[in-house]
């Protein structure tokens, strides 16, 4: 449980190493966001797909994704679905993060550790992964098509320092260029 040690041991941590007095200075995760593209495909089952596998690793139900406009290079309409996304708040992210840092990525062949530079100069962190086979809720037998996703975590941190110093609070590693 992320949560519960988030609340003991890191904000303490993290109030004395960026020199906070009050407990509500320490940055915290405001939500992560789990989306994954599928495009445009005339087989239905490869969303469906996306939908249920998202759902076994996030723990919430995907919302559907709809095109905003039409892109004929593409062969998509307005109004079509071309993937899913689920947003994670409060002790559920906390969880996702958990599984994240400490089973999936370590999982990954030849893995060094998550670019420092996906900051984007406010505090919020984005990454990539390849395909979804990295979480232990997804069989292989369940998988439609292998798809990627990308994940987006929002944290209340004003500068990229502070997010850094957060998610290596909560257990991420960062590649040492």
């Amino acid at each position: 449980m992320l949560y519960p040690r988030y609340r003991a041991e890191i904000v303490p941590k993290l109030m004395k190493e960026l020199g906070y007095s009050n407990v509500m200075q320490v940055p915290k995760v405001e939500k992560v966001v789990v989306n994954m593209g599928v495009g445009k495909h005339d087989d239905p089952k490869v969303l469906e797909g996306a939908v249920n596998n998202l759902a076994q690793i996030a723990g919430q139900r995907p919302v559907v994704t709809r095109a905003k406009r039409a892109v004929s290079d593409f062969k998509i309409r307005k109004g079509d679905a071309i993937g899913c996304r689920v947003t994670l708040r409060g002790p559920r992210a906390y969880e996702f993060l958990y599984k994240l840092f400490n089973v999936a990525l370590p999982g990954i062949r030849d893995f060094k550790g998550v670019s420092p530079d996906s900051f984007d100069g406010r505090g919020n962190f984005s990454l990539g992964l390849t395909e979804q086979m990295v979480f232990p809720e997804v069989s292989y037998d369940d998988v439609v098509r292998t798809q990627g996703m990308d994940i987006t975590i929002v944290t209340t941190a004003r500068t990229d320092r502070e997010a850094m110093a957060l998610l290596a609070a909560l257990g991420c590693a960062f590649r040492k260029d």
